[in-house]
């Protein structure tokens, strides 16, 4: 009797946690979430300040070296910062986790909950500073659907579409959601856009610069040496040129 009443406990909180699979019109792997998080999931899910959808939006940029880059966001936070395209900074505190810094305002942690070929679940802690919102702390649900797709020279681009659901944790502007909703909500978008084009316009140096990026990646300090092996890899050795002039580590 024990055993079947814990057992009907644990099925009544996996369905109070039950996340629901569409979100923006797409359908996600929610049922592959671990346990631990689903709860964590459904309460900014479920009483969210702002709900977004962007996208599909294109990235120039192939697929490996996309997914290489989302899965080491201190390399892309660093390459973005070195060639001036953003003020962005990462710093890795575990296994799919992360520190991160939009240099406007918005910093906290990130944590991947789900991954798979085509999707991304994040989970985020966070706090943003501005002059036209007041100070806030929340937390964040963000679905990452990704593609590729061929553009009109063969090169191939990503597309992607995010979902990204927002709760303000402060229960004095948690009551004022009403009002600030349109503002947050613009904040949101504004700064998930502004990270697709920022992310779109690296792949872009990435393509018509090589020979840069190289330089950025290994101008002292270098990049860490698997980071600077991946990326000459990735730019395939055209119109590189030498880089035994400086201190990195690069792979021949």
């Amino acid at each position: 009797m024990a055993l079947a009443f814990a057992g009907s406990l644990g099925e009544a909180w996996a369905d109070a946690c039950r996340v629901e699979t569409i979100h923006g019109g797409i359908s996600f792997p929610v049922q592959h979430i671990p346990d631990d998080w689903t709860c964590r999931l459904k309460l900014v899910i479920d009483h969210y300040t702002t709900a977004n959808t962007l996208g599909p939006l294109k990235t120039a940029m192939d697929a490996s070296t996309y997914f290489y880059l989302l899965d080491h966001p201190p390399l892309a936070a660093a390459l973005i910062n070195r060639l001036d395209l953003a003020d962005y900074k990462a710093e890795m505190r575990g296994p799919g986790r992360w520190w991160g810094n939009d240099g406007e305002g918005t910093e906290g942690i990130v944590q991947l909950v789900y991954q798979d070929h085509a999707i991304r679940i994040y989970y985020l802690e966070g706090t943003h500073h501005s002059r036209l919102l007041p100070n806030v702390s929340g937390k964040a649900v963000v679905f990452l659907r990704t593609g590729t797709l061929k553009e009109p020279g063969g090169l191939e681009a990503m597309e992607n579409t995010m979902v990204a659901y927002t709760m303000l944790d402060n229960r004095v502007l948690s009551g004022l959601a009403s009002l600030l909703r349109p503002l947050v909500g613009a904040t949101v978008i504004r700064k998930l856009r502004k990270g697709v084009d920022v992310v779109n316009r690296l792949g872009l140096e990435i393509r018509q610069r090589p020979e840069r990026v190289l330089f950025e990646a290994t101008d002292p300090p270098s990049l860490p040496d698997e980071d600077v092996a991946f990326l000459k890899q990735a730019l395939g050795g055209k119109g590189l040129p030498s880089v035994s002039g400086h201190s990195g580590h690069a792979t021949p």
